[in-house]
């Protein structure tokens, strides 16, 4: 017995467009799915693959006679081994085009003219698009200088600062008020009071290792524009030619012959 049956798992011959094949392997393999939960249903359920005749005959010719009795068998293990291998046929095949066509596809990745990266194969592509998504949430993560303050860079540390302020330093010093003189018969009435008496000066420089919000907002044009880059060259890369790939036939031609 040839396996698969003529035509079986077939899907057109010739070159197509490796984003064609990506773009219907989903599919495929939901349908591949589908149709061996319905093939192999029948497997589970011995009922469906007895059979069995009946005749009777009396003892003697004055016996009664009964009707023969039949059921016939409903599933066949070798029809559920064929149509298996015609579902999976096209799933390996399409599989097998993708896979083969990775090897060769790849593109160029070119920013503002200038090309980085040179022959970068669909796989790495698909990395590199994943990778720079993630690092784009950690760059809007990064710390920015407050607004409210004016920032230079010091050389001596390689820090941000901003200009120093002088603030007084002031300490109370208790401050008596007379609010009525002494008399023959009473006490003077006095209240006290604090003053605050500037001592000293504080000197107060910040600084910070934050980032500019222009230095953030440049890292992001950046990454914005290598984005946008990785996904030309993908779809460049996916859209080079390849050629149909027939494993299934092979591999079931020789597990179910």
């Amino acid at each position: 017995m040839r396996w698969p049956p003529a035509g079986g798992g077939g899907y057109g011959a010739g070159v197509a467009k490796l984003n064609q094949i990506i773009a219907v392997e989903k599919g495929v393999k939901s349908k591949a799915q589908q149709d061996l939960a319905g093939v192999q249903h029948g497997l589970t359920k011995p009922a469906l693959l007895a059979g069995i005749s009946r005749t009777y005959q009396p003892k003697d010719e004055e016996g009664e006679q009964l009707p023969p009795e039949s059921t016939r068998v409903q599933v066949k293990a070798e029809d559920v081994l064929r149509e298996t291998a015609k579902t999976l046929t096209r799933l390996f095949d399409v599989t097998a085009t993708k896979d083969w066509a990775n090897r060769t596809a790849c593109a160029d990745i070119t920013v503002d003219g200038e090309t980085l990266l040179r022959e970068v194969p669909v796989s790495y592509l698909l990395f590199l698009e994943k990778q720079l998504g993630e690092l784009g949430g950690f760059l809007r993560r990064l710390p920015v200088l407050d607004a409210a303050e004016s920032w230079s860079q010091d050389p001596s540390t390689d820090w941000w600062k901003t200009e120093a302020v002088r603030t007084v330093r002031t300490r109370k010093v208790p401050r008596n008020h007379v609010k009525a003189e002494a008399t023959e018969n009473h006490p003077a009435q006095v209240e006290v009071y604090y003053e605050d008496i500037p001592v000293g000066y504080w000197t107060t420089v910040k600084f910070s290792g934050a980032l500019p919000a222009r230095r953030v907002n440049e890292l992001l044009e950046r990454l914005e524009k290598l984005q946008q880059a990785v996904k030309f060259a993908r779809e460049e890369a996916n859209g080079a030619e390849v050629t149909d790939r027939r494993v299934g036939e092979a591999v079931f031609g020789y597990l179910f012959r």
